[in-house]
């Protein structure tokens, strides 16, 4: 029961829906904090910070709802993971500051998810997995 392919296409779209709903939030909350957002890059000299988070809510909130609803699920999610790799280069390297390690290991934990995805796939229930119209003759 646990493993029957409609169970499999429950769980493949409740965990792809969840790891979504995390970065459309973080990505939703940048913009009317974008000035905010802006200095705390730089002072992580961040180059070009305002193209930075531009790029960041875009990915997030863009991919986010790419993965939602399992449209290009793969290139959102490679999209993600990279910017997953660089973000977590540029701000949670300082493994010694316990706000800096949880953060570091919520990063690993969604580039997983998101390598899942990479990996296997959106599930059964995503546009990803809509048959193409015919074309009229």
């Amino acid at each position: 029961m646990w493993d029957s392919p409609q169970m499999l296409a429950w769980k493949a779209l409740v965990g792809r829906a969840l790891i979504a709903v995390v970065f459309i939030i973080f990505g939703a909350i940048k913009i009317p904090a974008f000035d905010a957002m802006v200095q705390y890059a730089t002072a992580f000299n961040v180059p070009f910070p305002e193209v930075a988070i531009v790029l960041s809510i875009l990915i997030e909130l863009g991919g986010g709802l790419m993965l939602l609803v399992g449209w290009k699920t793969k290139w959102a999610a490679k999209a993600i993971a990279l910017f997953l790799i660089v973000v977590t280069a540029f701000f949670h390297l300082n493994l010694a500051d316990q706000t800096q390690m949880t953060m570091f290991l919520k990063n690993m934990a969604m580039l997983g998810g998101v390598l899942v995805l990479i990996a296997h796939g959106p599930g059964m229930w995503a546009l990803d997995n809509q048959k193409a119209p015919m074309p009229m003759a």
